[in-house]
């Protein structure tokens, strides 16, 4: 009976630690990128003209600084897939030339070293500097309306 009680309370214990949140972006750890606590409400809605693109797979949209800390960009994969990440530079401090642009499914750095990352996943592109990817935030949709929020 006790070897039963023992093996329950060990199997629940590696339960509830496999359960933790997962840290795949390294991004809880990242000295460069203060915690931006936003959201975008019903802001974004499908069925107006300019988020309309939004509806078609590959195409993606950019928010103000108001949203994350540079802002954010939006991506659509299709099938529902939508991913949002911040477009400030996780591997340099925030600076006048962290922030990203976009082109195509890349976001590049203004700074000298050029850093670049995919926006469908947040990976560093091959030659970029530093450990991190970019931040990813999180995206509710909810039939035509996308809600993009951190907190």
């Amino acid at each position: 009976m006790k070897l039963k009680t023992i093996v329950l309370f060990l199997f629940t214990g590696l339960l509830f630690n496999s359960c933790s949140k997962k840290d795949d972006d390294n991004q809880n750890n990242n000295p460069n990128i203060p915690n931006a606590v936003f959201d975008t409400g019903n802001l974004i809605n499908t069925s107006l003209p300019q988020y309309n693109q939004m509806q078609f797979p590959g195409n993606y949209i950019t928010l103000n600084s108001n949203y994350g800390i540079k802002g954010v960009v939006l991506y659509y994969a299709g099938n529902n897939n939508y991913s949002a990440f911040e477009l400030s530079d996780p591997n340099h401090p925030v600076s006048s030339c962290s922030n990203l642009t976009v082109n195509g499914i890349v976001a590049t750095c203004n700074c000298a070293d050029e850093n670049a990352y995919e926006i469908l996943n947040g990976t560093r592109q091959e030659g970029t500097t530093g450990q991190y990817t970019l931040v990813r935030y999180f995206v509710e949709v909810n039939g035509s309306v996308i809600r993009v929020f951190n907190n």
